[in-house]
């Protein structure tokens, strides 16, 4: 399948679900309190989503690859969020495992999707120049 748009690219769907994730913690129990650290999650989350859509946005290979570097920082800072969540007891364990892993799935998906792009294989994105 090419994507069309960016809604279409499967790790686009995956971070959608990390953010649903990460909002579904940040909004309970002592988590919520903590402003600071529930914007900077909340914030990572988002950024991962966004720049997927914009990258894609942009239209060429390039930019797109450039951007989705950018979603692999954001992946890793979420990851290091869900550190400090859990070592403050706001999630337990199981909870930080599953965030911890979808960012981590993500990050294989992008990886895999750039390799992609670089070998010059033009399946799954409609910009390839």
């Amino acid at each position: 399948m090419i994507a069309k748009k960016f809604e279409d690219l499967i790790f686009w769907q995956k971070a959608r679900e990390l953010t649903k994730l990460v909002y579904s913690h940040s909004k309970t129990g002592t988590f919520q309190k903590d402003f600071g650290l529930k914007d900077q999650i909340r914030r990572a989350s988002v950024s991962i989503m966004a720049n997927i859509a914009e990258g894609f946005g942009r239209g060429g290979n390039k930019e797109f690859i450039q951007f989705l570097f950018v979603v692999k920082g954001s992946l890793a800072e979420t990851q290091s969020h869900l550190h400090v969540a859990l070592d403050q007891e706001y999630i337990d364990n199981a909870k930080f495992k599953v965030g911890y892993d979808k960012a981590d799935e993500i990050t294989r998906l992008i990886n895999a999707f750039i390799l992609s792009i670089e070998k010059g294989d033009k399946k799954g994105f409609k910009n390839i120049s």
